[in-house]
């Protein structure tokens, strides 16, 4: 981030997002095929929210497309079978349904190769059905292996930051699937940003930008399973859905990197025989939407157990442990997060000022120093300004912080202090 950006979004109140009205209306997406600044992607995709569609150039160096791949551009299963034969994998089938989702199983990565070679010599079908393995963290059960590089526009990345630091989980994910396989109708995991590579092969995605799925609802307020299904022009069914925009169409080819922004629902289907790279991602950009969505969370908790709130005392603290199960995160956990990247950016920008490298957090040094001391300072803006309504929250007031590692409000004026000491220096550098 250079510093006019820094000057222009650190100090607002909320992050200016365009209307979607243009992908309602012409379903146009950009193509980057050349270089693009950081300060670029950062004002015209990640700020509005808006997706966009990167070259295989962008990818021609890694590993993974050079190992991963035969010559013809299809799966290299004896390169992948000598690399993961033996690994546990988790492996849904897409011919079920489960809660709105495929039912997983977890096998041998060679039974699933030895699957998806008799289902491309059968046609592409098997009595096993279409399956899909999916949500695979390889990078995290082979971290020696670097087959691929996270392009520098994604590497403001507070979720896998959040997760690296406890050592317990990731959103790094590997995606390899027969041609019919694809991935129901969702927006992802804490409404985050993704970001997928295709390896090799082609999907087809179909991209709602934020709101219009409240127009694809059934008469109970539940979102469909597929999108396409005949069921939604049924208006006793789906009330509302001829309101709703036509999805944003992408046929995402080998090599390429789909964007996805925060909250936006979509549905993806393999055209071919197919490996993808898959990351979730979060930043100062859009934790303001994963806080809007951690309070929708808690209030559809509340709701659903209503009846009960005069009848517990840790009624309150009930919520929130049903939230966790849930979504994934409560709000402790959530500002145990916002600590995290503050203390790292803190960190930084106090080490950078006092000119002692050697004070970087190890982990993130790389990152942080690409991404510059404008950036640093606007990612604590950001916290500071979740952190401030979080502690106006009447749910998070009412837990008990007496046992918490993190007080919100030190932490808040921690930011503060170090904003206010370290500003000449990060506003006199550009990346």
């Amino acid at each position: 981030m250079d510093r006019d950006a820094y000057r222009n979004c650190c100090s607002l109140v909320k992050i200016p997002r365009q209307s979607y009205d243009q992908f309602c209306s012409s379903h146009f997406v950009d193509y980057i095929d050349k270089d693009l600044s950081y300060s670029k992607f950062f004002k015209r995709y990640l700020l509005p929210n808006h997706p966009c569609v990167f070259s295989k150039g962008f990818t021609e160096e890694w590993k993974c497309r050079k190992q991963w791949v035969t010559e013809e551009g299809k799966p290299h299963f004896q390169k992948l079978l000598q690399e993961f034969g033996e690994t546990p994998v988790p492996v849904a089938n897409c011919n079920a349904k489960e809660y709105n989702a495929n039912p997983k199983q977890v096998m041998p990565f060679k039974e699933f190769i030895h699957y998806w070679k008799e289902h491309i010599q059968n046609g592409h079908s098997s009595p096993k059905g279409c399956l899909y393995l999916k949500d695979w963290h390889m990078s995290r059960d082979f971290p020696e292996h670097h087959v691929y590089t996270t392009p520098m526009f994604f590497t403001s990345d507070w979720l896998n930051e959040y997760w690296d630091a406890l050592e317990v989980d990731d959103y790094r994910f590997v995606y390899m699937g027969p041609k019919g396989s694809w991935t129901p109708f969702h927006a992802d995991v804490f409404r985050s940003y993704s970001w997928s590579a295709n390896i090799c092969g082609r999907k087809k995605w179909l991209l709602y930008p934020p709101g219009q799925e409240e127009f694809l609802r059934d008469m109970h307020g539940n979102l469909p399973y597929d999108v396409t299904s005949a069921e939604l022009h049924d208006g006793s069914l789906f009330p509302r859905s001829q309101e709703a925009c036509q999805p944003l169409e992408i046929i995402q080819e080998a090599g390429e990197i789909i964007f996805v922004p925060s909250g936006w629902h979509h549905q993806v289907y393999n055209l071919e025989d197919t490996i993808s790279i898959n990351h979730n991602w979060l930043n100062g950009c859009n934790v303001d939407i994963m806080w809007q969505f951690l309070q929708n969370e808690l209030s559809s908790v509340q709701k659903e157990i209503d009846e009960w709130r005069n009848t517990m005392d840790s009624w309150h603290q009930h919520c929130q442990v049903i939230m966790k199960a849930c979504s994934g995160i409560d709000y402790k956990e959530f500002a145990s997060f916002l600590k995290i990247v503050a203390d790292n950016r803190m960190t930084f920008l106090n080490a950078r000022s006092s000119g002692d490298a050697t004070d970087y957090p190890r982990h993130l040094s790389e990152a942080l120093v690409t991404l510059g001391p404008c950036h640093a300072a606007f990612d604590l803006q950001r916290v500071a300004h979740i952190l401030e309504l979080l502690l106006c929250n009447d749910d998070f007031k009412r837990l008990d912080h007496s046992a918490s590692v993190v007080q919100p409000e030190t932490l808040l004026q921690q930011i503060r202090d170090t904003i206010q000491s370290t500003r000449g220096q990060h506003l006199l550098y550009q990346d």
